[in-house]
């Protein structure tokens, strides 16, 4: 073998012109280089051309050198897997950027849909009609016998207040009293209760004078009356009745008008809703104990901006098989199934308001994202998460920088909370250095 190199790979010939024996198809040169078993096959080595292939001989050797030392670099750093986690390695470059353990206070917390409007509607029904004497909950059926005609509505997205119409019924105005009790019976002279009292109350918020706040229905009490009787366009009799007036907690706004102008008064009159704009969530069970009454949660609009809200309401946990409606407050947990499939989609009803309400804008209607806290750690050394590595046996490090040196440091997981994970470990301290992605 003169002329020839031990342990050194011989290339195929550059061209077919360089080819021993004449000219060859560039494929055919190829094969030429190597027998029918793999190995390679000597070829007369072209004129000339010595200088290159001893160049080339070089150049693959060097390549191989380098591997091997890459290779045993990366196993000595434990990049591949191996090797104790906390092995120091020389960092000539080192990690693409770093940032420093700090001493903070994390909240993890949990986000779900929501739905910001004017909460629940109730039913306005007239009187006479099945469940008018507390319809919807909220109010009581109007407009005295139960009968007539329907002479003036408010139109979808009127407010009520206390004093004014919620409707017209023969050209007499049913208006609005705040309560919690509705007019159920015949209010006159002798009477006494708490209903006596709710419109007593009324009067005198509406001005009226000349008799006493109690629970007696006395002459003054009558007298007032029928000055309200008179404003109102009645009969001034000094009597209530039932019907001659709509009892609700406090001002509504009207979702829609169910009857017309011209229509009998009977069945549903309108819907209305509080004046104040909530946001409904459908909690997950599972989620449940997240919410508690007077809590402060998160709450993101559709321009990204974020508000803070407070949980006024929590309803009764309900399946997707319960006929109550969404954000109620009533129905029970369709146990009676035995599927078992119920529980996995119940949820709990809560009900949230805005602290701030300007800083909700123009938004009437809109699907909002809430968050709940779910857990608050103070004083905890945290890091970002993306300064995390998983080891190849289980569990996590950081890469700590000391010098131009760093290290691979086990560190065990405690909150995470706002893109930051709270780790504790041998020798992490405020302040420590650890790499991170770019």
């Amino acid at each position: 073998m003169s002329g020839r190199e031990e342990g050194t790979v011989e290339t195929a010939p550059e061209s077919a012109a360089d080819a021993p024996g004449g000219e060859l198809e560039p494929r055919a040169a190829a094969l030429a280089s190597f027998d029918g078993n793999g190995g390679a096959v000597e070829q007369p080595p072209p004129e000339g051309n010595r200088p290159r292939r001893r160049g080339m001989r070089i150049a693959l050797i060097v390549a191989c050198a380098v591997v091997v030392a890459v290779a045993a670099a990366g196993a000595a750093s434990g990049v591949f897997g191996g090797g104790d986690d906390k092995t120091e390695a020389t960092a000539p470059s080192g990690p693409p950027a770093t940032t420093q353990v700090k001493r903070t206070t994390l909240t993890s917390s949990q986000t779900v849909d929501g739905q910001l409007g004017y909460g629940d509607t109730a039913a306005v029904q007239a009187p006479g009609s099945a469940g008018s004497a507390q319809s919807g909950g909220s109010a009581q059926g109007g407009g005295g016998a139960g009968s007539g005609i329907v002479t003036w509505m408010p139109s979808d997205g009127d407010t009520v207040t206390r004093g004014e119409p919620v409707y017209k019924v023969d050209q007499q105005s049913v208006p609005l009293l705040y309560g919690s009790v509705p007019l159920y019976r015949t209010l006159k002279p002798g009477s006494t209760g708490s209903d006596v009292k709710m419109l007593e109350k009324n009067l005198r918020a509406l001005g009226y004078r000349g008799f006493t706040v109690d629970s007696t229905y006395d002459y003054s009490t009558a007298a007032a009356v029928e000055k309200w009787q008179d404003k109102l366009g009645r009969s001034q009799t000094g009597e209530v009745r039932v019907g001659d007036a709509l009892v609700a907690s406090g001002a509504r706004r009207v979702a829609k008008a169910e009857l017309a102008v011209g229509d009998a008064l009977a069945g549903d009159v309108l819907t209305w809703t509080g004046t104040d704009r909530v946001i409904s969530v459908d909690l997950p069970v599972q989620y449940a104990d997240l919410a508690k009454k007077g809590g402060a949660t998160t709450v993101t609009l559709p321009d990204n901006t974020t508000v803070t809200a407070l949980v006024t309401d929590i309803g009764t946990p309900t399946t997707s098989n319960d006929s109550a409606p969404s954000g109620g407050s009533g129905g029970s947990s369709g146990s009676g199934s035995g599927s078992g499939s119920g529980s996995a989609n119940a949820t709990v009803p809560v009900e949230l308001k805005v602290k701030d309400a300007a800083k909700i804008g123009a938004y009437q209607a809109a699907s909002v994202s809430v968050e709940f806290a779910s857990e608050t750690r103070a004083n905890v050394l945290a890091v970002p998460i993306s300064a995390l590595f998983a080891l190849p046996g289980g569990g996590y490090a950081v890469e700590v920088v000391t010098g131009a040196k760093t290290e691979y440091r086990d560190v065990k997981l405690g909150t995470f909370g706002n893109g930051m994970v709270e780790i504790s470990g041998t020798g992490i301290t405020a302040g420590t250095v650890v790499g991170v992605p770019k």
